[in-house]
């Protein structure tokens, strides 16, 4: 391993790719942290670390696949949030509304179109979700004093807005001039930058002031022992490789092309695969899922504080809180199984497959090119995202799983499946087999091999 990657950082293209990248993030990073002037950070950090319940919720939801951080005001408070909103919200139009169709269907002339759009989308998203957000501030008293007119507010919008467009210009360059997928890229970091906090929420049960840090064998009252951390150690590991294996896992449907006969000499008629991926709607479900359930539990909770006294409120309040009963785990696998049939109808053609298969002269041994090849994949996606789902919903009650039965934080347990460690396995799957790309290419051994 340490040879490969030798290897890769004498080839000067792709040295330059690795060092242009660590590059941008760092600049992701130190912008990460710089405050907006108008905030009081002392009184927000006081104020974010007692929220708990629907707030603090909607915080690790959002902060998971944005590469935000909302609990601190800064200049990339918004994260990515808003290209990744308008993106999706471009995606679904293109499915349902003709000319977007079309214009996706015209190449890469068509895609710079919806990108330029996409821009525009995100402008607009990040000056209402920067307002809304600093009017939150402001309500809170989060704002130094002298600091709350109107004008500064419209000036911390615009710094806001100024910061997530400076992302997206900047995964966009991570896209062109580095290696790997630039928005994945800035959301890996900003959960993997949470990593060490969670290591220190774990580790704070073993620690005391009077002996420092102590792991003893067995638990007591209050305090793990050092099975629990192989537990979960264990169980860490599983996960991931699970994750792995259902992220590479392919249904290879043989297919075969049409014999030629030119001459003395015959062409085609070589066997190839189609793959189709298990998990072909990625993330999604999970962040549909999880934000759906969201709205239930932000209003029960409000009522339950408007009428204190109302037991129909409180009891419809506990029933949608994560970790509490059985109802919330059974709402979140429904909705993830259909949200993954849902994505995948959007993202998934089989009339297009069918009819680029007929174009290129290669068919499905036992099924006739056109309508009865479209059938047929229908059929085999059916059944694979079955699987899919099943996979994502296991992924995504697991932390609430492990939080609850080990009794340890929702900021170690996040890290044990949902959004952030798909996003992660992902992301880095997908930046390895570019830069195998580029040692294939120069007759190296891929780091895979």
């Amino acid at each position: 391993m340490w040879e490969k990657i030798r290897v890769i950082f004498t080839i000067p293209e792709l040295r330059q790719k690795i060092l242009l990248t660590l590059l941008f993030l760092a600049v992701y990073r130190i912008g990460w942290q710089i405050p907006l002037p108008i905030v009081d950070t002392t009184r927000m950090r006081e104020f974010f670390e007692t929220a708990g319940g629907d707030l603090g919720d909607v915080i690790n939801m959002v902060a998971t696949f944005s590469a935000s951080q909302l609990s601190q005001a800064t200049i990339f408070g918004l994260g990515i949030m808003p290209y990744i909103s308008a993106s999706i919200i471009f995606q679904l139009l293109a499915s349902v509304w003709k000319p977007l169709e079309q214009l996706q269907k015209e190449g890469e002339s068509g895609r710079k179109k919806i990108n330029e759009y996409t821009r525009y989308a995100t402008v607009g998203l990040c000056i209402v979700q920067s307002w809304f957000y600093v009017g939150f501030l402001r309500q809170q008293d989060l704002i130094h004093p002298g600091f709350e007119s109107i004008w500064w507010q419209v000036v911390a919008v615009l710094t806001m807005t100024t910061g997530t467009t400076f992302l997206m210009w900047l995964g966009e360059q991570i896209d062109e001039y580095g290696i790997g997928n630039g928005i994945s890229l800035l959301i890996m970091a900003g959960i993997l930058a949470r990593m060490p906090n969670a290591g220190f929420e774990l580790l704070r049960p073993f620690y005391s002031k009077e002996e420092g840090l102590s792991i003893q064998l067995g638990s007591s009252a209050g305090q793990m022992g050092v099975e629990t951390l192989l537990v979960l150690a264990l169980l860490f590991v599983g996960v991931v490789a699970g994750v792995v294996f259902i992220t590479l896992g392919q249904r290879r449907i043989p297919t075969q092309s049409q014999k030629h006969v030119r001459g003395r000499r015959v062409y085609g008629g070589t066997r190839q695969y189609l793959p189709l991926r298990v998990n072909q709607a990625g993330v999604m479900p999970i962040i549909f899922a999880s934000s759906l359930l969201l709205f239930p539990s932000v209003l029960f909770g409000w009522l339950a504080r408007s009428f204190p006294g109302s037991d129909l409120w409180n009891t419809l309040n506990a029933t949608f809180q994560r970790g509490e009963g059985w109802v919330y785990n059974v709402l979140y696998v429904a909705l993830i199984y259909f949200f993954c049939y849902f994505w995948t109808a959007i993202t998934f053609n089989p009339k297009d497959m069918a009819d680029n298969l007929k174009n290129y002269g290669s068919f499905i041994p036992g099924y006739r090119p056109g309508k009865r090849t479209a059938d047929y994949l229908e059929k085999v996606m059916v059944r694979i995202t079955y699987v899919g789902a099943g996979f994502l919903a296991l992924v995504a009650i697991i932390p609430t799983l492990v939080a609850e039965w080990m009794n340890i934080s929702w900021s170690v347990a996040s890290f044990y499946g949902g959004t952030g460690l798909l996003i992660a396995v992902s992301v880095a799957f997908d930046l390895v087999q570019k830069i195998d790309s580029h040692l294939i290419m120069r007759n190296y051994k891929g780091l895979l091999e």
